[in-house]
């Protein structure tokens, strides 16, 4: 039986754990407020940015997933969850002399500066202007940095219950315009609980893997294919300044999927087609 720290027990935290748990293993969950995380899920409450918060972690504690994630897009508050977060946990890891087999730091395809649709893989250079990038970047050194043994996954943007920012932006009428493709890399936040894992089953998982799905596409045939199965124009009104995910764009890039691919990972949804797809067709049907 493996026990799972889940540092940062959001939405993705949260359908880690359950699916851990559910598995047979034991998950804890790490978040300020615990009163919203589900029974499957055993508690620990305690704010990553305060080191005095985190003692008596869990003796048996086995595997770490660090999927925290800052409460607003601002350089403190990225340096406060990423960095200093990061450190606290480590420090107390160390101190508690915990054997743990493997921590994996659920990083961002913001590292990744490409703008023109170049592909991009895991050994690609990282050059990102904005200080999410950035300040990811020395996250990401920490992490493997540690005494434990550590692997990072990028994530592309997630969507799937609860992450329907797209869907929602279409349904208002807004449309990317301009005539060049701005390619986005997405994932289905049942296949990024997926990928993570899967990379904590692997006994000698590589240093990083992208956590992206399998056809990174161009935003805009994103928003028409969304349109077009809503009944909606395939035009409309610009859009407010912000990416599918509710955050400002990171790039125009084609992320690959092969090492998680050849690492045994199978997607669930390959495409935004099948993601999407599945969202329109839970949903209720009006009378």
């Amino acid at each position: 039986m493996a026990h799972l720290l889940i540092a940062g027990c959001g939405s993705l935290g949260t359908a880690l754990g359950l699916r851990f748990s559910r598995l047979g293993n034991v998950a804890w969950g790490i978040r300020r407020d615990t009163s919203k995380l589900p029974h499957e899920i055993r508690l620990f409450q305690a704010d990553l940015t305060v080191p005095g918060m985190l003692r008596n972690l869990p003796d048996e504690t086995s595997h770490v997933v660090y999927c925290a994630a800052p409460s607003e897009s601002t350089e403190e508050a990225y340096r406060e969850t990423y960095v200093d977060g990061l450190k606290n946990l480590l420090a107390a890891l160390e101190k508690q002399r915990l054997d743990v087999r493997r921590l994996v730091f659920v990083s961002s395809t913001a590292v990744y500066a490409q703008e023109g649709g170049e592909w991009v893989d895991e050994d690609s250079p990282t050059e990102p202007a904005d200080f999410r990038g950035q300040v990811l970047l020395e996250a990401e050194a920490l992490a493997r940095g540690a005494a434990v043994p550590a692997t990072v996954v990028r994530l592309g943007g997630i969507y799937g219950p609860g992450r329907t920012h797209l869907l929602e932006r279409v349904r208002a009428g807004h449309r990317t315009g301009g005539e060049a493709p701005v390619y986005r890399n997405r994932i289905h936040l049942d296949d990024a609980v997926g990928v993570l894992d899967r990379v904590l089953e692997l006994g000698a998982p590589a240093p990083c893997y992208l956590g992206v799905d399998s056809e990174p596409a161009d935003l805009r045939a994103v928003e028409r294919w969304l349109a077009e199965r809503l009944g909606l124009p395939a035009d409309g009104g610009a859009p407010p300044e912000e990416a599918e995910d509710g955050h400002r764009g990171t790039g125009n890039k084609r992320c690959r999927n092969d090492r998680i691919v050849a690492a045994g990972y199978s997607f669930r949804y390959p495409t935004f087609r099948e993601g999407y797809g599945a969202l329109l067709a839970a949903e209720p049907v009006a009378s």
